[in-house]
């Protein structure tokens, strides 16, 4: 017997996981556009993290100089290592 013009008998009305492939859709897009954003995110957020790390060791050398702890001639070799 044919019901709804397919030969199983379901049609259209039950395909793709039992009728909730919208669901599992929907899953998927929210999985992707979570990557997504995790992503650019850390795409950013490392361009960030580099900036902040270079100026906290400028601080730090800077730091050392004020004290003391190295001579201006050391001071200037890191300072130039640094601006790298």
């Amino acid at each position: 017997m044919m019901w709804f013009g397919h030969p199983t008998g379901f049609g259209y009305g039950i395909g793709m996981v039992g009728g909730f492939g919208w669901i599992a859709m929907l899953m998927l897009v929210i999985v992707v556009a979570i990557v997504g954003v995790g992503l650019l995110k850390n795409l950013f957020a490392e361009h960030g993290e580099r900036v902040r790390t270079r100026q906290s060791l400028r601080d730090i050398v800077d730091q050392r100089y004020a004290r003391g702890e190295i001579d201006s001639e050391e001071y200037a070799r890191k300072r130039a290592q640094l601006e790298l």
